[in-house]
């Protein structure tokens, strides 16, 4: 094992020993209370099976059969989560043949960021994922199951069924993915036509033309965001089935891998021989490996919020010292747009995650020895499933990659780093991703340009008046403020001063996610400046020094900056329509990004 996964994971369950001790305590009480139907009256028995087949209240009158609940994020708006329309009959019946019931016990919301990206429902984005897990609780707060399938894909829609289904700990889960639609036009053509369109050379059909070519069918967005890192990261966690992530919804494989998912999870309820519940899972090892394989792939900057979150639910403390350390270790292995110009496509066919969780735990960069759905030892994830006759069968995982600009060995790798580095200094801490910034664009120091919202930055460029070298700086934009809404407007206009031989840079307590390109951007800064950061205090043309290679993010003459007083920003118009004012009271509630940027607390 390489000293540096000891170590942070030693440092991990140091500072994660009474918190950890009390979640494990809670899930023992819980599990020890045997089959959850056993405790209901039988007027609350009655209620939770009045609806079912007559064969299946038979089977739930006793308690020796399992009930798989289905909580899911289907809807038909999200690409990804429509496939879900027809999962639940299909579980139901892969259920049945196991001799089990499974029922649909709840919906849970799932808003696509794409979508409302510059719009005011981004400001309810972040918010929504602690929402989900809010959802995911209610759902299993009949205690009418013996364990969960879990549905779902995107940005938050993933980490809040997680949090749910981790207060259930005692309940085995498994997650059921749907899968990414088929390959459109490349990521690499439509960020050039974004640049092209906030430099004016081409229209708004053209840019709809090519937007509607890249998101043109049902499945996940193609490239390598946070829907997918999600889905990297419930393999890499061992929550979901290997090498299915990236199977398309139409194909045939996929209905294989949903009846397959099913009769697992039935395996590991308290009434069989294999119990496995989430919490028994999801341990301070299987954290590590999460980030190890975020930091691997090049992974969204989310998951420096999302695994925190995560590991809270399940009593566990990490920080964003703990990814900085390990990005040192970890090589970067993937280049998967917006990394590089392949899609997730393009990486399922050269290998995949089995070849990248292969080569990791030859390097020992890994934790094997940890529980999965597949029992313990990590390195059963390294396969990846065919049809052999019609029937699911397993094969190992590609030992070496079919491309090798898309997926590299340890030994020659991308980068001997991953992808996120940890800036800090006089401002406070703030995330910067690297693994798409070209080596002369990882430091800048340059005066400070103050926008007060993305729609302000945007007519000034389109004044003309950003024609030379700054650091665009938004605050403002974090939990408490206004939900932490994602800042991608900005991207295309800044992409374009770069190339224009600008040196530009971003610096905010917003978010940029998966998306985050080959502009520096210094983000999810904390303390936020609503929460009285310096960031509050920046004016046009203070000395700003972020550098990712020296983990700096200074501000000249800081005391001076710190003795202002803060400018009082009129936030009333993040704070009512579009429904953000039924959402006072997670602004109120919500805790800084380092801690998770979550309403529930370390």
């Amino acid at each position: 094992m390489h000293s540096a996964i000891e170590r942070v994971t030693a440092r991990i369950q140091k500072n994660s020993g009474p918190t950890r001790k009390a979640y494990l305590e809670r899930v023992a009480r819980a599990a020890d209370d045997g089959p959850a139907r056993s405790t209901l009256s039988c007027s609350n028995l009655a209620h939770g099976m009045a609806a079912a087949r007559r064969t299946e209240k038979q089977v739930l009158s006793g308690h020796t059969v399992p009930n798989l609940a289905i909580v899911s994020a289907y809807n038909d708006m999200l690409s990804a989560h429509q496939p879900f329309e027809t999962y639940p009959q299909q579980i139901r019946d892969a259920a049945r043949e196991q001799g089990a019931v499974a029922q649909f016990a709840g919906g849970v919301p799932a808003m696509c960021d794409g979508v409302t990206q510059g719009q005011d429902g981004m400001d309810l984005s972040l918010f929504s994922r602690d929402v989900i897990a809010l959802s995911t609780a209610v759902a299993l707060s009949h205690n009418m199951f013996d364990a969960v399938a879990c549905l779902g894909i995107c940005d938050k829609i993933v980490p809040g069924l997680m949090i749910g289904a981790l207060a259930f700990g005692h309940l085995p889960a498994i997650f059921i993915p749907a899968g990414p639609m088929v390959t459109g036009s490349s990521n690499k053509e439509k960020a050039t036509v974004r640049e092209q369109y906030a430099a004016g050379q081409v229209g708004r059909e053209e840019l709809l033309a090519s937007e509607s070519a890249c998101y043109h069918a049902p499945g996940t967005c193609t490239f390598y965001g946070t829907a997918n890192s999600n889905q990297m990261l419930m393999e890499f966690m061992g929550m979901q089935l290997p090498g299915g992530s990236f199977v398309n919804p139409g194909a045939s494989l996929r209905p294989h891998l949903t009846r397959a998912a099913v009769h697992k999870v039935l395996e590991l309820t308290n009434l069989g021989k294999s119990y496995t519940p989430i919490a028994h899972v999801i341990d301070e090892k299987a954290i590590v490996n999460a980030i190890v394989g975020l930091l691997a792939t090049g992974g969204s900057t989310n998951h420096t919020l999302h695994l925190v979150a995560i590991a809270q639910a399940a009593g566990i403390r990490i920080d964003w010292s703990d990814f900085a350390e390990l990005s040192n270790a970890v090589p970067l292995l993937a280049r998967v747009y917006p990394n590089g110009s392949a899609d997730v496509n393009h990486f399922h066919a050269a290998g995949g995650l089995g070849l990248v969780m292969r080569e990791l735990l030859s390097a020992g960069l890994l934790h094997d020895d940890v529980n999965t759905i597949l029992g313990h030892g990590l390195d059963k994830f390294c396969s990846e499933p065919v049809l052999r006759d019609g029937a699911l069968a397993w094969q190992d995982a590609q030992a070496t990659s079919l491309d090798t600009d898309i997926i590299r060995g340890v030994a020659d790798a991308f980068d001997s780093e991953g992808g996120i580095r940890l800036v800090e200094g006089s401002l406070g801490r703030a995330i910067v991703k690297v693994s798409a910034v070209d080596a002369d664009h990882r430091a800048i120091s340059a005066p400070a340009r103050v926008f007060d919202s993305q729609a302000a930055f945007t007519e000034a460029f389109n004044a003309g008046e950003l024609e030379t070298d700054f650091v665009a700086v938004l605050p403002n934009q974090g939990p408490r403020a206004n939900g932490m809404p994602e800042l991608h407007k900005l991207t295309p206009y800044l992409g374009v001063l770069q190339n224009r031989g600008f040196r530009v840079a971003l610096l905010t307590d917003g978010r940029m996610s998966g998306a985050s390109g080959k502009v520096l951007a210094a983000i999810q800064l904390t303390p936020e400046s609503y929460c009285g950061g310096l960031l509050g205090k920046i004016r046009d043309g203070d000395q700003i020094t972020i550098d990712s290679n020296q983990g700096v993010l200074d501000i000249a003459d800081a005391e001076s900056v710190a003795s202002r007083g803060a400018v009082t920003a009129d936030l009333s118009d993040s704070h009512s329509g579009m429904g953000r004012e039924l959402f006072s009271v997670f602004r109120t509630q919500t805790g800084e990004a380092e801690a998770g940027a979550s309403i529930f607390g370390p």
